[in-house]
């Protein structure tokens, strides 16, 4: 009975730690992947929201007696909705007026100010968005 119990018993390996050791390093790699995850979804967004301004800010300016500053405020706001820094919208012509025959509207964002783990994917880079519509009452 005795010699049952011995050969019952568990060896005991010296591998204490090695849990803790594996974990540091799967960790690692996990987290990474979290912040490059974040990191692409939101210049994604920031790409799509770039396009989706240009074209809400050049229907802003269809419209009859609307100016170039109901345009830019459009096309801000909806980058201030997405808490996008730096944006920079150009309005052509410089003034509307009742008889403009087209609207071009360019939105444009720096990814290097708009990264919220590190700029370093997209350093130097800049998203754009353009629309163009033509007014039809005229």
């Amino acid at each position: 009975m005795i010699s049952t119990r011995i050969r019952n018993r568990r060896k005991r390996h010296p591998r204490r730690g090695v849990v803790a050791v594996e974990f540091a390093f799967a960790a690692t790699v996990l987290f990474l992947v979290i912040a490059i995850s974040i990191e692409f979804s939101r210049m994604n967004m920031l790409r799509h929201s770039v396009d989706n301004a240009a074209y809400e800010a050049a229907r802003a300016g269809i419209i009859l007696r609307a100016n170039v500053d109901d345009v830019k405020q459009t096309a801000n706001e909806i980058m201030n909705s997405v808490r996008a820094r730096g944006t920079v919208v150009e309005v052509t012509p410089d003034t509307i007026q009742d008889d403009t025959p087209e609207i071009v509207v360019t939105v444009s964002v720096p990814a290097d100010q708009n990264g919220f783990v590190t700029p370093r994917f997209f350093a130097g880079r800049s998203f754009v968005g353009q629309c163009r519509l033509t007014r039809d009452d005229i």
